[in-house]
């Protein structure tokens, strides 16, 4: 059994890797920390785990990691997982890391965008984009990934194919995707309330989101050129979910049923990859999930492919694919506890 801790337990994410966790038949969950309710049960916290776990929560503690765990994941705020992971690396263990902190090749682009100076940029040679369906080998050899983030998988797993076959033109092309209120993570401010939220809809971060970089970072490797796009995110009145829509011109007129091809040729044998043929996907048939679901529309008026994907922000967007990685790093079957259906309702 694959002995595991979680540090940052009690954010949305960390409480979504506990749920996911606590029913993988291959790992025992042995740590769970926080700084904020150090010593109370996580079932204390979240009442939907009592009788599922009950750990303890315990003060954040590398020494202790490394005793007791064989993997950790590292569900911290931007710019705390760089304090702690050096440490952490140091002492020998494989880290998972939710942040924004290792997910970045160069440095400075980490620097540009996120507005510190990272402490340890040595470690971004060691560190490997988690995302399986274009970097499964290197995570395999890896002790420490940096796990995309939720609309980062989304639109790098709707554009991939397009980009890496050189179907469409590398500029001009824009995102417009919606993320549910979870996204913001467990802290608390005015734009979250309930009154704020509900019934309502905004844009924000428009052209200064840190995913941009993230998207442009992954789709350039693909595409063999530098790729600079136009992202918008909205925050929209559901708890789950992340959904974009893409939009790129075609350098040469090219029907559905092809690039449908092209996709299903791309992703074949992907385990959470599901492309749509009739219709286009809905945030529900993913909730809960860890699958991500992609279609696509022809205007051919315009010579413009338009793609929807969809995710579950918590799942596939952050804890699903942690896990997902964690079964890689360790040889377990890919698939191993996250196989499940979503929610739907």
């Amino acid at each position: 059994m694959v002995r595991v801790g979680i540090l940052g337990a009690t954010g949305y994410a960390g409480s979504e890797l506990v749920r996911l966790l606590a029913q993988h038949e291959g790992v025992t969950l042995t740590l769970l920390t926080s700084k904020s309710y150090e010593g109370q049960k996580i079932s204390e916290i979240y009442p939907a785990l009592r009788g599922v776990c009950d750990l303890t929560l315990k003060a954040p503690d590398p020494a202790l990691a490394a005793a007791e765990c064989d993997v950790v994941f590292t569900a911290l705020p931007h710019g705390a997982s760089k304090e702690i992971i050096p440490k952490l690396y140091e002492l020998g263990l494989k880290i998972i890391d939710l942040s924004g902190d290792y997910r970045y090749n160069d440095p400075k682009v980490y620097e540009a965008w996120y507005k510190q100076p990272h402490s340890s940029p040595e470690l971004l040679n060691e560190s490997v984009y988690g995302l399986p369906e274009l970097h499964r080998e290197e995570i395999k050899k890896t002790r420490l990934i940096g796990n995309p983030g939720c609309y980062t998988t989304c639109s790098i797993l709707g554009l991939a194919p397009l980009l890496a076959k050189g179907i469409v033109e590398p500029t001009n092309i824009i995102i417009d995707a919606k993320s549910g209120v979870s996204g913001a993570g467990r802290s608390l401010a005015q734009a979250y309330h309930f009154c704020e939220c509900t019934e309502s809809m905004k844009a924000y971060k428009v052209a200064t989101h840190r995913h941009t970089s993230e998207i442009e970072q992954e789709l350039s490797i693909l595409a063999g050129q530098e790729i600079a796009l136009s992202f918008t995110p909205h925050l929209v009145p559901m708890k789950r979910g992340i959904y974009a829509t893409m939009y790129a011109n075609l350098k040469t007129p090219t029907d559905k049923a092809s690039l449908l091809k092209l996709y299903h040729e791309f992703y074949d044998n992907e385990p959470f990859v599901r492309v749509i043929d009739e219709g286009l996907p809905e945030s529900n048939f993913v909730s809960g999930s860890n699958f991500v679901d992609i279609g696509l529309c022809v205007d051919e008026r315009l010579g413009r492919v338009i793609v929807v994907s969809t995710i579950d922000n918590l799942v596939k967007g952050a804890a699903g694919q942690a896990i997902q990685n964690m079964n890689l790093l360790f040889g377990l079957p890919e698939t191993q506890g996250l196989s499940g259906a979503g929610f739907y309702l």
